[in-house]
């Protein structure tokens, strides 16, 4: 794995954050992960910055096969999202 310099990692997270109704940036875990070899690094760099992960949404109940969920947020798998706090970016 190649080492990838602060100053890539910010471009990086830059090029791929969106707004978020917190006044934050957000970043889906996909877009990182397709980033390749550096989307470890990129993950680092957002949680040492007060970044957040963001778990998945509650299951919903009812339908073919409601049976299925517990109705509980999802624990088992990686965040969907990344949240970073206001002014990181800037």
């Amino acid at each position: 794995m190649t080492t990838v310099d602060d100053t890539a990692i910010r471009a990086i997270v830059a090029r791929l954050a969106r707004p978020h109704p917190s006044g934050g940036k957000v970043i889906e875990r996909a877009a990182i992960v397709a980033e390749g070899d550096s989307a470890g690094q990129v993950v680092d760099w957002i949680l040492g910055r007060a970044g957040r992960s963001e778990a998945a949404a509650p299951a919903r109940g009812g339908g073919l096969h409601g049976a299925r969920f517990t109705g509980t947020a999802r624990e088992d798998g990686p965040p969907l999202r990344y949240i970073l706090p206001a002014g990181v970016l800037d």
